[in-house]
């Protein structure tokens, strides 16, 4: 149920990044508050916010055992790629947050204190409900990617006015997901959620906002480094005996990756379109496709025409 909100999370940006009109985010121009405008999406925020977390009360934990509120160490889980999807979520949210509140004319810093802290109120609420049931516990290490999302995106846009790095994802195919499709999914929408071994996290560099003189570099253009892991059938440890269509699988290994790529900035791709500035807003938010080098811990680099 927990993974599947961010399934909801991605439609809910598709939505508000083209209910928002083309708004042009990189206007530096403050523009006029709006009360309707302001209602729009306060009132469409919290919505969201009290609806979620009250389905995820009367859905998710009412046959679960209450405890003490505590805290517990998962860590070791997955290679920490739900870590990355943790600081993800905020990092998205906040965006969307900090750049609804710029529609609505808001303060410029209020909008990227408290639009931008979005995320991370939504993730911190779900792991205070965490803590009060035996089955989880409120995570130290979930609490931290959640804010090192929102600082992400807080820090730059207070520093530079703009994101400089851009935090994003990308999603293929594995075929763990048929092996273990109970952990890892058993439809291709939830797999893009619950199969961690075909999730890849990346932090994209644009070029032309670090070299600023260099006249010839597209403003489009940046350098990303992402990272992935593999080999994973449950948290910590795999399955001593696994068996697939009857038979038992030899031992799968677990290992990290670790990628080089170029990427494209949508966001600074000029364009008068509003519809254009919608769709590039939401693409920004994914990792494009294109050539790619990867490292990973079993000593071996590979090159991929294509990686996504």
């Amino acid at each position: 149920m927990k993974r599947m909100l961010k399934i909801v999370f991605i439609f809910y940006a598709l939505f508000i990044s083209y209910s928002l009109l083309g708004q042009n985010y990189n206007d530096t121009l403050q523009q006029l508050f709006h009360p309707i405008k302001f209602g729009v999406v306060a009132g469409g925020g919290s919505l969201f916010y009290a609806g979620t977390l009250a389905s995820l009360y009367t859905i998710w934990y009412q046959d679960k055992s209450p405890s003490p509120f505590h805290f517990k160490n998962d860590n070791a889980g997955w290679k920490q790629i739900d870590k990355y999807g943790h600081a993800y979520t905020c990092y998205l949210f906040g965006k969307l947050g900090m750049n609804s509140l710029k529609w609505t004319g808001v303060n410029r810093k209020k909008a990227i204190w408290f639009g931008g802290s979005y995320g991370f109120l939504f993730m911190t609420s779900i792991e205070i409900l965490d803590g009060h049931y035996w089955e989880w516990g409120a995570s130290p290490m979930d609490m931290v990617a959640n804010a090192s999302g929102g600082l992400l995106l807080i820090a730059q846009e207070l520093a530079f006015n703009k994101q400089i790095l851009t935090y994003k994802f990308s999603y293929h195919h594995t075929e763990l997901a048929n092996i273990k499709p109970g952990v890892l999914g058993d439809s291709h929408l939830s797999r893009v959620v619950e199969d961690y071994n075909g999730q890849t996290f990346w932090l994209s560099l644009n070029l032309k906002s670090v070299f600023k003189h260099q006249k010839s570099l597209p403003s489009w253009l940046n350098i990303a480094g992402g990272y992935g892991a593999y080999g994973m059938l449950s948290g910590e440890t795999n399955p001593t005996y696994v068996y697939y269509k009857g038979a038992i699988l030899p031992p799968i290994e677990r290992y990290r990756s670790y990628y080089l790529t170029l990427d494209i900035d949508f966001d600074k791709i000029k364009t008068n379109s509003k519809f254009l500035r919608s769709t590039f807003f939401f693409l920004n938010l994914i990792k494009f496709p294109l050539p790619t080098v990867e490292f990973n811990t079993l000593g071996e680099t590979k090159f991929h025409p294509f990686f996504f």
